[in-house]
This record gives C-alpha cells, structure tokens and sequence, in this order.
C-alpha cells in the first residue's frame, strides 16, 4: 500500500513522544496532564489500526517497544541523579487540535487512497472515461418511378463517348463484374436498424491519453455503424471503430495516432459523420491574450492502401486545413476552416495488354473497388484491350478537393440558438482534357463542385427533457468534386452526383434520451450513365430513438 509520509511521520512522532513522556517521572500536579497526553497517545494508535494504517499486532509492539525505551531512558536518569522532568503543560484545546488535525489528514489520505473502503476500485479508474450511445431507427427507402432498372446504368449512351469505352457513375449499384443482382433502384424497401457504440478514454499522464471505441457493423462499410435487424437472430458484430493516441505536449499543440477521430472543421458534404481515419494529425492552436480570436492549423497523412510490390502501389491522403474560431460578440460565434486534401494514386488508367498476356500479378492494380466506392464519381473501364473478362472500374479523374467551411452561431435566444452553416468543395485535380489523354475518355458533362446550406434552430446539445432542435438542409454535390467513398452514406443512399434537401426535427424526451425524424429527398444532377434519359431519385424517412450514456 502506497502512501504519503507527511500524515503518518506525523502520527508516529506523536505516538513516540506521547509513549516517552508517559513513561518519565513527574511531579503530583503533572499526573493528571500525564495521563491525558498518555490516554490520547493509546487513542490515536486505536485510531490508526481502525483506518487500516497498521494491523493491532504490530500497535501493540510498538506500545510494548517505547515503554521499554522510556523506562530504560529513565533508570538511566536516576542513576545520572537527575532531576525528574518536567513535561510543559499543554492547553486542553491546543491538544484537541493537534488531534483533530492529524485525524482529518489521515482520512483525508485514507478516502483519496481508498484504504479499507468496501468494494473499492483502484485509483487508475478515475483517469478513465467512459462513454456510448444507442440508437435504434426505422428507415423507409422511397424509390422514384421515374428510375430505371440498375443494370441500365452501367453502359455509356451511344454517340455520348466517341471512343466506346464503358463508363458509369452506378458502379455502386453493381457487383464487381457488372451484374445488377443485388441491387435496388425501383423497389421501395423498409426496415429496422441499430447502432450501438461503446468508448473509452483513459489519461494516461499529464500528456498522453488514448482513446478506444468499439462499434456495430461490418468490416467493408466504413461509412456506417448500422446494423439492419432481421437476421434470423443471428449476433451483430462488434468491431473496433477507433483506437489511438493522443500526445498533448502543451496548450497549443495537439498531435494524435492510429484510428482517429475526424480531426478536419468539416461537414457531411465531403466526409460522413461516422467515418474515422486512419493515419495521423496534429492540430496547432495558437494563444492570445484575446482569448475571442483562436485560429488553428490541422496536418494530416492517412494510408489509404497498402503498397504491395510489384502488385499495387500504395495510396494516400494528406490534407492541410488552416481556420479560426472567433467570438466577435457575447452572443455571436463564427468558425471558417479552409481545407486542401490530395489523393495520391487514387486515379486509373487503361491497363497494357502485355500485362494481360504475361498474366502480370499487377494487373488491376488500378480499380476503384466495389468494397470502397459508392456511386457518382465517373468511372470507366481499365481493362486491356485483348481482355474480354469482367470489367475492371477505375477513376477518371484525380482528386484534390478544395473545401471551405463555415458556421456562425447566434446565441441572442439562448438557450435557443441560430446556426447557419455553409460548405463549398471543388476538386482542383479535375480536368477533361487530362482525363482523355489518360484514359481515353471523352468526358462532355459531369461537375466538380459542391454546396451546402444548413439552418439549425434550437438547442445546439440535446441533454434535458423537452430540448430540442430543428434544421433545413440543401446540398449539391457533383459527379467528381470529392471521393464518393467518403461521403454521406444516408442521402441519396450514399456517393455524389445528388442533390436535393433534407428536413430534421429532434426533441428530448428525458435527460440523455430524444428522439429524431428526418426526411431526405434527393435526385441526380447528372446521368449515372451518361444516357440522359437513366436519372436516379430516391427519399428517405428516418426516425430514431436516441439514448447517449
């Protein structure tokens, strides 16, 4: 048992000076002070033993021990012919004191250090945070009757691209090779989903801290936690959705490793709510003495594949975002962050026919997966010219999405607050002529810009019964302004290529605990396969009951 020495080496010097004078002679009007001190000292020995200081056995031999040196000491004295001495006497309410303080510094040391407490758990666990939610929801898929089968959005229109590649923005739709089986774009389809996350955080010291979060799901969906219900009772899969470190060497700098948290000042225009990255980040956040203005620079490099020589070559993101929170009034807050990310090796190109013939290892190092995308970006097919097999999909274009965010917050209603947010990407890497010469594509539509404007009315943290908060959203997003895979998987279904709006309503129905509704309408802006007449439209009805512990 670990323990500070100031409270104990304080009992001790009491009991050992308490025993010694108990055991010196004295004069007939010392007796009664004597015996008081002596009581006193046997008393607070009681004491100690009681808070588990140490066991009665070993009290006892102490007690025996400074009696025997006391009486010792004093034949020593009489043989010496000293004089008797003589103890001072001490105020009755200076030793009340003295007790009460040594008594109130040994309990004090005993509760914070849990001696003797019944069912006590070890100190470590106060440095720990835990945290988790839970989410149950009924989700309704609206499909328009104006879609098309989805194997219908797989070719490229006649006549729309003058090389006769294959090119399509559904690739989300399809399977690897091409087939529609399991897809839906005509169907309505209702169910029930649940989300369930657990998470923790630990402080390890004044610097370092680690976070560790386990979540419902699958391993190949990296933009949801849902678990739709409706699988003969079968176990959900409990998987880990973050786990990492975080090293805060002082007050301005901010560094953390592994599989974080989205470190970026973003909305769900460019990343999805539930995406966490892999990699790492580091956040400087520069001080003033206004306290009113904190500006902020984010860096960060996120492994997107790993390099497999000769088969693949890795592939990147890195992403800078330089912005400021400022409070220009009591009641008024403005946050703007402006972000550059650069995908490295995520585009493709047509593969060489002598790597088809050789039957080379890295032959399709190039395809955009059907684990990773989700729709809207342009894609088109790599396959070698001599290879008749399943179609290979590969991005047409690079990726370097410029962002820009805002949101101001008007409290002037508080606890209602205003707050109106604003979101603009343009992928910088876009380029038709580029496209063509690398991959043969004519390309004559598809965007590379998006936006989004939402208003928010209410209480910005549901926490109280009846708090609540509503919102109106309009985004559009185009074909290639930013990755599919990493975007909103709720609207539209998920990808880019959509627009259209989303209403939302929230209220709390006891502390920690609310409900939500929203409703999301959205529709392509461009064909998913480059035929006019193959448009996409789907609502969708979401209503969740909410508990966050």
């Amino acid at each position: 048992m670990k323990f500070t020495q100031k409270p104990l080496q304080k009992a001790m010097i009491g009991v050992f000076f308490g025993l010694m004078a108990a055991g010196q002679p004295a004069f007939a009007d010392d007796r009664e002070s004597l015996e008081t001190l002596r009581e006193t000292t046997l008393n607070l020995i009681d004491a100690l033993v009681e808070q588990g200081i140490f066991s009665r056995e070993k009290a006892d031999a102490m007690v025996k021990a400074a009696q025997a040196k006391a009486a010792k000491t004093a034949v020593k004295e009489k043989a010496k012919g000293s004089a008797p001495v003589r103890v001072q006497y001490v105020p009755e309410t200076v030793k009340n004191e003295i007790r009460d303080q040594l008594r109130q510094e040994v309990l004090a040391q005993a509760k914070s250090e849990r001696w003797a407490e019944p069912n006590a758990v070890p100190s470590w666990l106060d440095r720990v945070k835990w945290e988790g939610d839970i989410r149950v929801r009924y989700q309704l898929d609206d499909y328009a009757n104006s879609n098309t089968d989805a194997l219908n959005y797989i070719l490229a229109a006649a006549g729309s691209n003058p090389t006769g590649s294959e090119v399509t923005r559904s690739a989300g739709f399809l399977s690897n090779n091409g087939s529609a089986a399991t897809a839906n774009t005509l169907e309505d389809r209702d169910r029930y989903r649940l989300r369930a996350r657990l998470g923790i955080l630990a402080k390890v010291s004044d610097d370092w801290s680690a976070g560790v979060r386990l979540a419902t799901g699958n391993t190949t969906d990296r933009v949801s936690t849902n678990q739709t219900m409706g699988q003969d009772f079968n176990k959900y899969q409990l998987l880990v959705d973050r786990a990492y470190l975080k090293y805060d060497p002082v007050e301005w700098l901010s560094a953390t490793g592994g599989r974080i948290p989205n470190p970026w000042f973003s909305t769900d225009l460019v990343w999805d709510e539930d995406l966490n990255f892999e990699g790492f980040a580091a956040t400087l956040k520069p001080s003033f003495a206004n306290g009113d203005f904190r500006p902020f620079l984010t860096l960060g490099a996120f492994p997107l594949r790993e390099e497999s020589p000769p088969t693949r070559p890795n592939r990147w993101m890195a992403g800078v975002q330089a912005g400021a929170k400022w409070n220009f009034t009591q009641n008024s807050r403005l946050t703007v962050g402006l972000a550059m990310y650069e995908f490295d090796k995520l585009e493709a190109r047509v593969e060489r026919d002598a790597d088809y013939l050789a039957g080379s290892a890295s032959y399709g190092q190039f395809e955009y997966g059907s684990g990773l995308r989700q729709k809207g970006n342009t894609l088109f097919r790599t396959n070698a010219s001599s290879d008749t097999s399943a179609t290979i999909w590969g991005l047409a274009s690079k990726f370097r999405p410029v962002n820009l965010t805002a949101s101001l917050d008007l409290a002037h209603f508080d606890p209602v607050h205003v707050v109106l947010t604003g979101d603009y990407v343009k992928n910088t890497a876009f380029d038709r002529s580029e496209i063509q010469r690398r991959t043969g594509v004519a390309l004559t539509d598809g965007k590379d810009y998006g936006y989004l404007f939402k208003l928010a009315v209410g209480m910005p943290k549901l926490e109280k019964r009846h708090d609540w908060q509503t919102s109106f959203t309009y985004r559009y997003l185009g074909s290639d302004a930013t990755v599919d895979a990493f975007t909103d998987s709720d609207f539209g279904l998920g990808g880019t290529n959509l627009k259209g709006y989303q209403l939302g309503m929230n209220y709390g129905v006891d502390q920690n605990a609310w409900l939500s509704l929203r409703w999301m309408s959205a529709q392509s802006i461009e064909s998913f396969s480059l035929n006019p007449n193959h448009r996409f439209a789907v609502d969708l009805l979401q209503a969740d009951v909410n508990v966050r512990f």
